[in-house]
């Protein structure tokens, strides 16, 4: 069974990165670069701290840097103790690829995970407030993690993975944010 799912993964990998074109590839390379999002992640900082007391502000980004941190390093744990090879590391694979020639580990990936989690805490702190438009995280963190497909760096598994992984760590931060603001901020 485990051989069929990862020959299916491959499979997808394999139909899914050769779906690209060059005109997109500039676009998905910018997705997946981590410092492209810092204007989006910097304005959605600004609206979860507007009504917050400069402790409360405090308190965030101290759970946002552990929530990242947090699903950073167990994404390194896991590829580091699963040791799948990344696509465009993988003999077989990579002469397939559109893209990618890289090296190390990709079990599962962290530019999804990340980017979830980020955008389920982000969502659960703002659905009061922006409704109609703080959805569109989910669209945002699912073009990351498919960009991670189109260049070649994860199987469509690692990402699924990812941003599952990502639910669980944006929820379980979110719910800690909320019991340490209730605890020490809202005495």
């Amino acid at each position: 069974m485990l051989d069929y799912i990862l020959e299916f993964d491959r499979e997808l990998l394999l139909y899914l990165n050769n779906l690209g074109q060059e005109p997109w590839d500039k676009f998905w390379f910018t997705v997946t670069n981590k410092w492209s999002s810092i204007p989006l992640y910097v304005l959605l900082l600004f609206l979860m701290a507007k009504g917050l007391c400069k402790k409360g502000v405090v308190l965030l980004v101290l759970c946002l840097a552990a929530m990242i941190s947090f699903t950073d390093q167990v994404t390194n744990l896991f590829k580091d103790g699963f040791e799948r090879l990344r696509p465009c590391a993988q003999e077989g694979v990579v002469e397939f690829l559109r893209l990618g020639d890289c090296n190390g580990f990709g079990f599962f990936s962290g530019h999804s995970s990340n980017s979830m989690a980020a955008a389920v805490f982000t969502i659960l702190m703002l659905k009061s407030k922006y409704r109609k438009f703080i959805f569109l995280m989910i669209p945002w963190s699912l073009m990351v993690g498919y960009s991670r497909i189109y260049i070649g760096k994860h199987y469509p598994l690692d990402v699924v993975c990812g941003l599952v992984f990502g639910v669980i760590s944006g929820y379980l931060f979110y719910v800690f944010f909320s019991k340490l603001k209730t605890r020490f901020i809202n005495l």
